[in-house]
């Protein structure tokens, strides 16, 4: 709760709730008072206002700033700066570990410059979920849960005690340990209170919840009318530090919802659909809400599921109005205490939801009838590329000719395009287990190799064949009618004699106890695992890239035959290289669809007309004949997801087990960085850090370090998953004495920036086209003649030494995915001084600013390749010292042989408090000087 507000419209008013008096900003007063009809502008919109109204301090928020929001028009374009100060800020390890380390080295180079440590502290408060660690290194097994925490708390000790004496050191700031949950469903079921009540001068306010968090599927809260969205964790820390989250006032996209959803459709199908509807309108950078009549057929879980997803559809957020469904939801999860405030509150503010109501003005609007649903995937790689799935075969085809294409090319069309049509004649055996040769004349796209297990079972491995089946993900997890779904379709196939194909990985990894509560009571659990989908812990696992290893004889015949195999999984994100290295194409699908396509073993079976399955007498079993009934799941959910269980899961959130409470805490103000540390290392991000920061300059000879195309996403940049031996990283590890085994994960890594820098650009799916044809993290360094191909990291670090400024330049869609600061922390630890870009996704454009990387975008209708750029040219960027937000510069671009091609960027700084954190060399040198002054 900010100081008091100057309060120039007289807003401030008395809720009185029985015998409570709650001091609030009325919107309605502020209709009164600013002679406007504020009623139907967005609820979003609303949000922010009060934001302002309550923080208006004449110097960060001032009236013209609230006139200019109240003034709202939808067809206004995003022009005019606000600051918005979240209610609160939410973390989870793989990013909070590095915030907390970066707020650690705050406080020593506070004490270097002469200022008082203790001042480097958390004002929001702060939660960070311990959840992004733990890896699928046993599956299939009733003692997979307790290995996998067991593997899990012994890679990361170092990591959990530097997070316990965060948790004593600074206020505000609560960690929950590991194996309980995933943040964001956590946060749905727990942590968000809707209306958030504070004490200020001995008087109780009470204001709508808001936050920020640092993953980018913060959004999933949403889902309740909780306005939050993900940004990087440099952003998270300024506001952990007092400091607003500058933003334009947004254009807000209305999404309207008619109808209900078919039987056999899942929330699930839906937020696919949703998620390619709005990818195709674009909406990078808006607001969306979700309204209409199909609202009240919407549950508030499956609202998170479709909120989870803003990232993949490109929104700041995806937001529900609060409604009866929220009050419900609150009450089923064990906080009906709340209700009736919330429920108060937001009438009183006209922030209430009813169908009958004036809909709200949109900046543009869009709509769905929910009968209109139908099963679907979405893939090989795009969260966007929404598959019928009627159409999966066919769709798996063209990319695996894709992904072949040398050797497609060599092909008959006609054969390739019948292959591609009509997908073939019902199969009735998975490719896997077919005597049937392959079809000569597709070759190389029709390879098998074959597989004997260390057991025995002998089978071949296939294109499409499907190694990993992941129940996982925030995204479905906290969705009790696809898990129960899951569980019928589960009990179905082994009442029928069913059986998960040898070669496929399970797993079931659920974001919260409650879950296998219920599942367990409804009797559930137990056919899951009879299809070996054993739990094997709480947290994000195969959606984060935490698969774990393929068994040794899958992961050969993958590398023996170039096979492109499968993942399917819940979850909300399927980039390249994400999943497992050596996975090529990954479906996001519903927790039955996983179960189901394990069953059928192959990605290119067609479930609408093909068997998932023979049963023991040796019939076809469709699955058609196992998926329940919605009426079946809807009675289960009603029976078993209660309160009661709610409660009881999350009694003792706080207290972890007792390697947890066992871990030695130092208490102590600053933290003692150990040098022998190979996951802790202190940030050098303050080290030459002045009292006033030096002038920005222009850019002179700079060399492309990298050349990429389009949906770079920061999984490319600065991948979260294996560190291979090999690599800069893996190379840098074992010069420590790491063995490989002991390497863990890049994101388990985020506190050392020497391993983090190694890891930048370094996925093995990323391709550089200074150096075509080639995957993984290579460039050409150009000092030398035609260029050395070499490790970017290694060109990087050569490039430096002589003084040699670097650009990256790159397509569209530029930092898509993941709110992950070292995509880049890592690019400015290699020396890049700007990225061109066609254009940037909104969290990573904000971190490189974050980070003192000048964002710059072409021209419309310009590229790189209509430049005629290879990437061998130097830049000079001029007019840095005088940039404006939004404004252009010059970039010269000159060749080897003396040849000059001058042209026109666009300045991707949008904001004034945005250009403030670039000129101080990023946003937390400029938040340490302001603590200094």
């Amino acid at each position: 709760m900010s100081r008091n507000s100057l309060d120039s419209f007289e807003s401030r008013t008395i809720l009185a709730l029985g015998r409570s008096r709650y001091n609030y900003h009325s919107l309605p007063k502020f209709a009164e008072s600013f002679r406007a009809d504020i009623s139907r502008l967005p609820y979003s919109i609303k949000i922010l206002l009060e934001n302002l109204l309550r923080r208006e301090d004449g110097v960060t928020v001032t009236r013209d700033d609230i006139v200019a929001l109240g003034h709202w028009h939808p067809r206004t374009l995003p022009d005019r700066e606000i600051q918005f100060m979240p209610a609160r800020v939410l973390l989870q390890d793989f990013t909070g570990v590095p915030a907390i380390a970066d707020l650690a080295a705050m406080r020593s180079a506070l004490k270097r410059l002469g200022g008082d440590p203790a001042r480097i502290n958390p004002l929001q408060p702060a939660d960070l979920i311990i959840d992004h660690s733990v890896q699928v290194d046993q599956y299939g097994t009733l003692s997979a849960p307790e290995t996998n925490a067991d593997l899990e708390f012994r890679r990361n000790r170092e990591r959990y005690q530097f997070l316990r004496w965060g948790q004593r050191a600074f206020r505000n700031f609560r960690v929950v340990p590991p194996d309980t949950g995933i943040c964001h469903q956590v946060n749905l079921e727990y942590l968000a209170r809707i209306a958030m009540v504070a004490k200020q001068n001995d008087r109780k306010w009470v204001y709508p919840d808001t936050l920020v968090g640092t993953d980018s599927h913060t959004t999933m809260v949403n889902g309740l009318g909780v306005v939050g969205w993900g940004v990087g964790g440099i952003e998270a820390e300024a506001a952990l530090l007092g400091q607003p989250c500058s933003m334009l006032i947004p254009r807000v996209v209305g999404f309207r919802f008619a109808g209900r959803l078919p039987p056999g459709a899942t929330a699930t199908d839906l937020v696919l659909t949703v998620t390619q509807m709005l990818r195709k309108k674009g909406v990078v950078g808006a607001f969306v809400e979700f309204f209409g009549p199909g609202l009240a057929s919407l549950t508030v879980a499956d609202r998170a599921t479709i909120g989870n997803m803003a990232p993949e559809y490109g929104a700041t957020i995806g937001v529900f109005p609060v409604d009866g469904q929220t009050l419900d939801y609150m009450r089923l999860t064990g906080r009906a205490a709340l209700v009736p405030l919330i429920e108060a509150y937001f009438r009183e503010q006209g922030l209430w939801y009813s169908p009958d109501q004036p809909e709200p003005r949109y900046s543009d609007t869009i709509e769905l009838d929910l009968g209109t649903v139908e099963p679907c995937v979405a893939g090989p790689s795009r969260p966007q590329d929404r598959i019928p799935l009627t159409e999966v075969r066919g769709s798996f085809r063209k990319s695996l000719a894709g992904l072949m294409q040398n050797e497609a090319a060599r092909m008959d069309r006609s054969i390739l395009d019948c292959w591609f049509g009509d997908g073939g004649a019902p199969r009735y055996v998975a490719p896997e287990l077919s005597i049937a040769p392959p079809d000569e004349k597709l070759g190389p796209l029709e390879r098998c190799v074959p597989v004997r297990q260390p057991d025995g079972v002998a089978y071949n491995l296939c294109h499409g064949s499907i190694v990993i089946a992941a129940i996982t993900s925030c995204t479905n997890t906290s969705n009790p009618s696809v898990l129960m779904a899951a569980g019928l379709l589960a009990r179905n196939a082994v009442q029928r004699g069913l059986q998960v194909k040898p070669w496929v990985k399970t797993s079931f990894a659920p974001g919260s106890r409650v879950v296998t509560d219920y599942l367990a009571s409804a009797g559930l659990m137990a056919y899951l695992e009879g299809l070996r989908f054993h739990l094997v812990g709480y947290g994000c696992t195969t959606c984060i890239g935490n698969s774990g290893p393929l068994p040794d004889h899958i992961a050969q015949a993958v590398v023996d035959g170039g096979l492109a195999v499968a993942a399917v999984l819940s979850g909300n994100r399927n980039f390249e290289g994400r999943i497992n290295n050596y996975v090529r194409t990954n479906y996001l699908a519903s927790p039955p669809l996983v179960v189901a396509y394990a069953l059928a073993g192959n990605i290119s079976m067609d479930l609408t007309r093909d068997p998932v399955g023979i049963d023991p007498n040796g019939q076809p079993v469709y699955l058609r004949d196992i998926w329940p009934a919605d009426e079946e799941v809807a009675d289960l959910v009603r029976r078993y997801v209660t309160p009661e269980r709610f409660s009881r899961g999350y009694a003792d959130i706080l207290r972890g087990n007792g390697d947890w409470e066992g871990l030695p805490v130092p208490a102590s103000e600053l933290f003692r960085w150990e040098e022998t540390s190979t996951y802790l290392k202190e940030p050098p991000f303050f080290a030459d850090v002045t009292a006033v920061p030096a002038p920005v300059n222009d850019i002179r000879g700079a060399r492309v370090l990298a050349l990429l195309g389009d949906s770079v996403t920061t999984d490319h940049i600065s991948p979260a998953g294996a560190i291979a031996r090999e690599s800069p990283a893996g190379r840098y590890l074992v010069s420590l004495g790491v063995k490989p085994e002991d390497f863990n994960s890049y994101g388990s890594r985020r506190g050392n920036h020497e391993v983090m820098v190694r890891g930048t650009f370094a996925n093995i799916r990323i391709r550089n086209l200074l150096v075509p044809g080639v995957e993984g993290g290579v460039t050409k360094y150009f000092p030398k003649g035609e260029g050395e191909v070499m490790s970017i990291y290694d060109a990087a670090m050569s490039y430096q030494e002589k003084g040699i400024p670097l650009v990256v330049m790159a397509g569209a869609e530029y930092g898509t995915g993941s709110s992950r600061d070292w995509a880049a922390k890592g690019t400015r630890l290699l020396g890049v001084r700007a990225v061109i870009a066609q254009s940037f996704e909104r969290i990573h454009r904000s971190n490189l600013i974050g980070m003192g990387v000048l964002p710059l975008q072409f021209m419309a209708g310009e590229t790189g390749a209509t430049l005629g750029f290879s990437g061998g040219e130097t830049f000079d960027i001029d007019g840095i010292a005088s940039l404006a937000p939004g404004g252009t510069l010059r970039v010269t671009a000159r060749t080897a042989t003396g040849s000059v091609r001058e042209f026109q960027v666009l300045v991707r700084i949008d904001t004034p408090n945005e250009l403030d954190y670039y000129r101080h060399g990023g946003i937390l040198p400029y938040v340490l000087r302001q603590t200094l002054a």
